[in-house]
């Protein structure tokens, strides 16, 4: 039979929104409107002159609708090239009708797999095949097809057709969208189910994010920049808050801010973090969310200020009123109370955040993830504390064996455990667990000094270990007295170990590991310092 010559727009969507006002304007512009299952339900009760896929390809849908637009006359009227004359005889040949505009909109597997114990079977019945084929076939003869995945577009699509304005570069920016949403859908169901097999590392990876929002500029005015957050919601995440005052968060803030709140996971007391530059310049935990505030802000005064606050707990009055003393960019916190809003209100500059679940741990599918030029290095997150979590450490003597090394010479290689004469006593395991938390998310070269509950002094990002001791000491000043010492990697000399002892340090944290450990367990030993091995090391670049 002879092909009907009307412009046709073929019309199945998931996310129905604005499709009925979208097909009868599409109606008045001469269109002849095609559908299937509950769109086509739904265009004809809201007064749509639509006919049916049936119609078109003459067969009904089958396989509880797997089938009903994988049909040659579906796809030949997509794919036929205006331009070339064969294609326009085939299709005259065949009987079939050009397509001129397609509205799709897929299966929302993204929805489904985010409903509580949700099934593999549901997840898979919610793949879909038709949409994702008509899009790309669609897409592909762009300058013949109108391809609309995004309901956003539907006034735009309108406009241009009525106006002649439908060009070949509009139509590219449409095809484009569907090739990005595409992408994104099928690695969404890639990574689905990459986590139910336990792969870890595949031999081809890619991840969808969606635009969370568009930035003033990035790490510095010249250097544009956007937030993107990832398709699955990650609760306790930073994409997860909600704002409730001041303005838009900037580049920097948002990479400080998760600095501050990957450090506030480590604790289950209460627990406050400062962070400047993505590291902590103070940390305090307490009974109250108040006491451990003071204790945090009394670590370093000077830097706190313009920093970012990070509380695992509701900020109170008296908790907001401190805060309000000095010059704050961010408070994240698990809730606030209406007073507590009240006051720190009151400042213009200051961002305040609720994070629901702010502690909740990382999911073990997520990736720790670095950009370089050219590639992407990424890794598990490092979600240990101690090797083993072994709390024995702290009590234990640690196995001492001599090992014989190339130049004939023997070095004496510890186990994990207590490798000094004196153990640390509870107090100084306390602050040693403390400080070692605070380290592991501290830049390397990191050395943290803390007591009671609160760090005395920080040093990060120094290009050897005793430069990192050395600059922790300082800051502590007389606080460093009675302090204990963390290092997030082994000493290389006896150096930190004196400069410790000089101090006033009474115990000291680190992996082990160094050809010369012997040499810092002397030095401990002759200054009455209790030092534990724990192996496990927490470099942070």
């Amino acid at each position: 039979m002879a092909a009907n010559k009307k412009r046709r727009a073929l019309v199945s969507v998931s996310d129905k929104t604005g499709i009925v006002e979208f097909c009868k304007d599409l109606e008045k512009l001469g269109f002849e409107i095609v559908s299937t299952g509950g769109t086509l339900k739904t265009l004809v009760e809201n007064g749509v002159k639509a006919i049916s896929i049936s119609d078109v390809t003459g067969f009904k849908e089958c396989l509880d609708g797997r089938v009903k637009t994988l049909h040659p006359a579906v796809h030949a009227g997509l794919l036929a090239r205006r331009d070339i004359p064969e294609h326009m005889a085939s299709l005259d040949e065949m009987g079939y009708n050009t397509i001129d505009l397609v509205a799709v909109n897929l299966y929302p597997f993204k929805k489904t797999i985010e409903k509580p114990n949700v099934t593999l079977e549901e997840a898979i019945e919610n793949i879909d095949i038709g949409g994702p084929t008509m899009l790309r076939s669609a897409a592909k003869n762009y300058g013949g097809v109108l391809v609309v995945c995004e309901p956003a577009d539907y006034k735009e699509v309108v406009e241009r057709i009525k106006n002649g304005t439908d060009d070949m570069t509009f139509r590219l920016s449409l095809s484009y969208k569907v090739y990005r949403h595409t992408a994104a859908y099928d690695s969404l169901i890639s990574s689905y189910m990459q986590q139910l097999l336990g792969i870890e590392f595949p031999e081809h990876i890619t991840f969808a994010y969606d635009k969370a929002q568009d930035l003033r500029y990035g790490e510095n005015p010249q250097q544009n920049a956007v937030f993107y957050r990832e398709q699955t919601a990650r609760a306790g995440a930073l994409t997860s808050a909600k704002q409730l005052w001041g303005k838009e968060l900037s580049y920097n803030n948002i990479n400080d801010a998760n600095g501050a709140l990957e450090l506030l996971k480590e604790f289950d007391v209460p627990a406050v973090v400062a962070c400047k530059h993505a590291n902590p310049c103070g940390v305090g935990t307490g009974k109250t969310v108040y006491e451990a505030y003071m204790r945090a802000y009394e670590s370093d005064p000077v830097s706190v200020f313009g920093g970012i606050l990070a509380i695992n707990g509701t900020v109170d009055k008296d908790t907001a009123t401190e805060i309000n003393k000095i010059f704050i960019e961010i408070v994240m916190a698990s809730d606030y109370t209406k007073e507590a809003l009240e006051i720190l209100e009151s400042k213009k500059n200051i961002r305040l955040l609720q994070i629901d679940n702010i502690t909740a741990p990382r999911a073990n599918t997520a990736y720790d993830m670095k950009k370089v030029y050219g590639g992407l290095l990424v890794q598990q997150y490092d979600n240990t504390l101690l090797a083993g979590e072994d709390m024995s450490l702290f009590s234990t003597p640690a196995e001492v064996k001599t090992e014989a090394l190339q130049n004939g010479k023997t070095k004496t290689v510890y186990g994990n455990g207590v490798v000094t004469k004196r153990k640390p006593t509870k107090e100084e395991i306390d602050a040693m667990l403390f400080n070692w938390k605070v380290v592991k998310h501290t830049k390397s070269n990191a050395i943290v000094i803390g007591k009671d509950g609160r760090t005395t002094g920080i040093g990060m990002g120094q290009t050897n270990r005793i430069w990192a001791a050395n600059q922790a000491i300082e800051h502590a000043g007389k606080e460093a007295a009675g302090s204990v010492m963390a290092s997030d990697a082994f000493f290389p000399f006896d150096d930190v170990v004196h400069a410790a002892a000089a101090a006033g340090i009474t115990a000291i944290i680190q992996p082990g590991g160094s050809l010369r450990d012997a040499d810092s367990v002397k030095a401990a030993d002759e200054a009455n310092i209790a030092m534990v091995f724990v192996g496990d090391r927490h470099f942070k670049h």
